[in-house]
This record gives C-alpha cells, structure tokens and sequence, in this order.
C-alpha cells in the first residue's frame, strides 16, 4: 500500500515536470486524470527547474553580451523551457475576453488556434515588459536573478493550482483544464507550502536572515494571491468559469508581477 502511494506520488512528480516543461525526463508517465489532478502538487518543481536554469543562463549571458540582448534570450529560453503554454494561454484569454463578445462567443474565440490582434498586442507587450524586468535584475547579479526566477517561475505554478480550485471550469468536458476537475484543496495547500518553502531556501542561501528570508516569502505568497483573486474571478465573471488558457494566463500574469515586485524590492534595498 505504501509502496503504491509512493508510486503514485513519484508519477505524480514526474508528470507535473513533463507537463509543464519540455525538460526531457525519459520516464512513462501515465496522464491519467488521477495523475494529472495529483501532479498539481509539484507544479512548483517544475518552477523551480525553469526559474534555476534561467536565472543561471541569465547570469552568464550578462558577462558576454550586452544586457538587452542577454534578456531577449533568456526570455527565449524561458519560453521554450514552457513550450510556450502559458503565453498561448495568455494570448487566446486576450483574444478572447477582450473581443467583449458574449459568453459564449469569447470561448469559441479562445478555442480558435489562429492568434487574433488583441492577443498579438498582448504578447509583445507582456514579453517587452519582462524583458525590461530582466535587464534591471542582471544589473544586479545573480543574487537578484536567483531569487526572482526562482520566485516568479514557482508562484505562477501556485497561482495556476490556486485558480482550478478556486473557481469551476467554463468547459467541464473540453480543453486541458477539464483534465484538472479532480484537484482537492489539499494539493493545492502542498503547492502553496512548496513555492514559499522553495522561495525562502533560496533567499537563505543568497545570504538573507531567516526571519527576513520568510517575511519576503510569504508577502510574495499573499501578493501572488491577491492577483488569483483580482485576476481570476475577474476571468471567472466574464467567462462563467475558467479554462486551460485562463490558467495559463494567470500563470503569465503572476510571472510578471513578481518580477515587478523583485525589482521595485532591490532598487529599495540594495
């Protein structure tokens, strides 16, 4: 029984990596709705993993290139690590919400793979203003890097979890949030746990105390949850529910408010 359970929670592990990431993990791995609705417990693993390899390529990219084309290609590489999701995510949600069709009509324009204006415009926007984001951070070096990757790219995962528990989906058969209809509370408070715990380890090892280390962590938490709860229901009303593109639209969003939040944090103290 134990063994079982731990089977389960080690698949569980690996499919949230390989959902969420395209890190190859040469592990088969069952996507089955009681994996999926279990692996949203380590969804910040899988931040952890893109926030430590971007934050690293930033960091040497800073001594060989000039800061904006270092962003820019950290910024690619961040994207590929996601294959993407999230930002296709966040620009059918634009295209979507902002045609101010009805209901129904803003999910068949979500549905539709072809990217419409609204949802261009909000890409270049969004990938302008975490590219500036990076530029500020290289100027500070890894000890900026490091935390700030690691905390935006582990509190966008919380945020997805917090999301598909906290309001019903707009599709109950359709899309890949329809995968996630399983999830309890409980795997997302071990989500939630996981982001803060992995986001005060690392402030701890840059040299930050352990009080001020847990303080920053959890004003990151409650700030990321503030923007769920802003954000989402505001999705939620317009759509009646959200979908996969919410979550990842959400995940985009929280990306770059704690980005902002990091660099509004360094220029204030240090």
């Amino acid at each position: 029984m134990v063994r079982r359970s731990l089977k389960e929670e080690w698949f569980a592990a690996i499919a949230a990596i390989q959902f969420l990431t395209r890190l190859p993990i040469p592990v088969v791995v069952p996507f089955e709705p009681r994996v999926l609705a279990r692996s949203v417990a380590y969804f910040p693993l899988a931040g952890l993993a893109i926030g430590v390899l971007t934050a690293g390529l930033a960091w040497l990219l800073s001594f060989v290139l000039p800061l904006w084309p270092a962003s820019i290609l950290t910024l690619a590489v961040w994207l590929g690590l996601s294959g993407g999701l999230h930002l296709d995510g966040w620009m059918d949600t634009a295209d979507g919400v902002l045609s101010h069709r009805s209901r129904e009509r803003m999910l068949d324009i979500m549905k539709d793979s072809r990217v419409g204006a609204m949802g261009a415009a909000a890409a270049i926007l969004l990938l302008m203003l975490k590219a500036s984001l990076l530029v500020e951070l290289m100027g500070y070096g890894i000890t900026a890097l490091l935390p700030a990757l690691i905390a935006a790219s582990c509190f966008g995962r919380t945020a997805m979890a917090l999301a598909i528990v906290g309001w019903p989906p707009a599709r109950k058969t359709e899309g890949l949030g329809s995968l996630f209809n399983g999830v309890n509370k409980r795997r997302t408070a071990v989500n939630y746990v996981l982001s803060v715990v992995f986001c005060y380890i690392i402030l701890n090892v840059n040299g930050v105390n352990e009080i001020n280390s847990l303080s920053i962590s959890l004003v990151a938490s409650l700030f990321m949850s503030l923007i769920v709860w802003g954000f989402g229901g505001w999705l939620a009303r317009k759509l009646g529910g959200l979908t996969g593109d919410t979550y990842g639209a959400i995940n985009e969003a929280v990306e770059a408010a704690i980005l902002i939040l990091t660099v509004v944090g360094v220029r204030l103290w240090m």
